[in-house]
């Protein structure tokens, strides 16, 4: 399958490349797509969360009234979680959120959701370049030039690039990554995924493995 190498204004520039069929044109797999996001989503976790249960709290363990003749019920601690102060019950506790998943399937995974993009025409690609300088105003207009300027869009660079990543920095709705950094849930939360030329060497040489 061959798509337009546009320039950075947003022009064709005559040029075509070959992409992959093993990683733009597959059948697309969702459940690996959802086995992968998912895989994201819960390594984002931290798992940091702890409450202190009664044997936990700092306090005297004394018993704070009689047993029986105050009609009320019976009280054997200021720490009971049914005072204020008291510790929880079955509070939650540190917990390690990440799962395992197959290289296989992240790797199908990924070529799912690119197929996807392709199939869509949500797939750009773009010829290497770089700002002079640092600046938003020059990312805008290249988005703009390719009419995705109000779209959730995920820009994947080959190689150095700085000026490009730090342009981009003030915008919520555009991300600059490296190759290396690719994966399905960037890819599938973007509206628009650009990929440079150099980029798309890369990717094609990792997945087609």
């Amino acid at each position: 399958m061959k798509v337009a190498v546009l320039d950075v204004k947003g022009k064709d520039t005559g040029r075509k490349v070959e992409l992959s069929d093993d990683v733009f044109a597959i059948e697309p797999n969702e459940h690996a797509i959802y086995l992968d996001v998912k895989q994201y989503l819960a390594h984002q976790r931290q798992g940091t969360h702890k409450a202190k249960e009664r044997g936990e709290i700092a306090g005297s363990t004394r018993k704070i009234k009689k047993q029986k003749g105050t009609g009320t019920a019976r009280a054997g601690s200021i720490k009971s979680p049914v005072f204020r102060g008291g510790g929880r019950i079955f509070g939650p506790r540190p917990k390690d959120y990440t799962q395992k998943l197959n290289k296989g399937v992240k790797r199908l995974a990924r070529k799912s959701a690119l197929s996807l993009k392709s199939k869509e025409k949500e797939l750009y690609v773009v010829e290497d370049f770089n700002f002079e300088a640092p600046k938003t105003k020059d990312f805008v207009q290249f988005l703009a030039s390719l009419g995705i300027q109000d779209k959730k869009s995920l820009i994947v660079l080959g190689g150095e690039a700085n000026n490009v990543y730090l342009s981009s920095r003030n915008l919520k709705g555009s991300e600059v990554v490296m190759n290396t950094e690719l994966n399905t849930y960037k890819i599938v939360n973007a509206k628009s995924v650009v990929v440079l030329e150099g980029a798309l060497k890369e990717i094609q040489s990792n997945l087609s493995k």
